[in-house]
């Protein structure tokens, strides 16, 4: 599914957020900053978007993102070269729960918008956890459900109804569409995803609503 939309994905994440997505990820490199990462992990990196920013803002000397979309790796190996950070940035075909890496691989880790679709989400978490160092940090950014009545009907119109036929009108896959806010409304959000980041492993959780509750952002370190 994640390859057969790669072609308009950047583009579709703009337009459809107007352009709020990059705020919001912005403020989760934020949060990795007083770290100072030498090598940065970024778990379903699709097109690298969240890689290159971290990489203009933090100057790791590496981030490696992984990503089981073939298609989404190649969009984003395009991106990379253009800007000349093959030898930053490396994006390589893996599984966010079967990690291909040495435990405590990593002084930091980040995921922008693909926890949701982790088959097994707690799996996935402790993975992460095995290939952090010690007290290295992890933030994570998905898509929530907004508290305030009025905020979550307009959310989910725009979300189940309008985002779709945008999609469809660019050439993209309606259906994916749909299914991206389908995982968003199934996901355990707020505190309900910082219980399973404890459960994990992770100590120092949190969670933080951004833009209405439309997002949040959950940071937790590793022991």
């Amino acid at each position: 599914m994640f390859d057969g939309i790669a072609h308009r994905y950047d583009f579709l994440n703009r337009f459809l957020s107007l352009g709020i997505d990059t705020t919001w990820r912005r403020k989760a490199i934020r949060h990795l900053a007083p770290y100072k990462p030498h090598h940065l992990l970024d778990v379903a990196t699709g097109t690298g978007d969240m890689a290159l920013m971290a990489w203009k803002r933090l100057r790791p000397q590496k981030i490696t993102g992984i990503d089981i979309s073939v298609h989404m790796l190649q969009k984003g190996r395009q991106k990379i070269q253009a800007a000349g950070l093959q030898q930053h940035i490396e994006l390589v075909t893996g599984d966010s729960e079967t990690i291909n890496f040495p435990d405590a691989t990593f002084d930091g880790a980040m995921v922008a918008f693909g926890v949701r679709n982790f088959e097994r989400l707690e799996q996935g978490l402790k993975e992460m956890l095995r290939v952090l160092q010690p007290g290295a940090p992890l933030v994570v950014l998905e898509f929530s459900r907004p508290a305030a009545p009025l905020v979550r009907s307009l959310y989910n119109l725009y979300m189940s109804k309008i985002s779709p036929q945008i999609a469809a009108a660019f050439g993209q896959n309606k259906e994916a569409y749909v299914y991206l806010n389908n995982s968003a409304n199934a996901f355990p959000d707020r505190q309900g995803f910082v219980n399973i980041m404890d459960r994990a492993g992770f100590t120092n959780t949190s969670y933080k609503t951004l833009t209405l509750g439309i997002c949040c952002m959950y940071t937790g370190t590793k022991p």
